[in-house]
């Protein structure tokens, strides 16, 4: 969205109410000076009363993301907002799921140390069947053959 097109953002608004403000409160001034003493306690106050009424508005602005944007053909809408946005069955649901998530970790953890445990008790069996020269034992490279040739005997049946 170009804002040559559209200058009406939230800023430029809020620049523009507080440009008429300045205006209004300057033409009031310039008027109070002819007002009897009573009107113009009375404008003080009142106007006392409304720079604290506008204080506490701003105060309570916050801006905050929109946990939602929603299509509607070339409209967008923003929702999902209040003060408790997941309300109890989104907790409910966000903590099943977080469970899950953990229950499921564990699992894959368990069943990959089960492969190496596996993997290795082949490795030794290998080793106690086969007739082998007491030299092979000692050779670096005869843990890859065992594993080479246990991976390809698996592929093969």
């Amino acid at each position: 969205m170009n804002s040559r097109h559209y200058p009406h953002t939230r800023a430029h608004a809020e620049i523009l109410q507080n440009r008429f403000g300045l205006r209004v409160a300057a033409r009031l001034s310039a008027g109070s000076a002819e007002l009897p003493h009573d009107i113009s306690e009375r404008l003080r106050a009142t106007r006392e009363q409304a720079v604290a009424r506008r204080k506490q508005a701003v105060a309570v602005t916050r801006l905050r993301t929109a946990p939602a944007v929603v299509r509607y053909g070339n409209t967008v809408a923003l929702g999902g907002f209040g003060d408790d946005v997941l309300g109890l069955w989104g907790r409910l649901t966000s903590a099943v799921l977080v469970i899950a998530m953990a229950v499921a970790l564990i699992t894959i953890n368990i069943v990959q140390e089960d492969d190496r445990v596996s993997e290795v008790a082949e490795v030794d069996a290998a080793l106690l069947t086969d007739d082998l020269p007491p030299a092979a034992y000692s050779d670096p490279g005869f843990l890859q053959f065992l594993k080479t040739d246990s991976a390809a005997r698996t592929s093969s049946q």
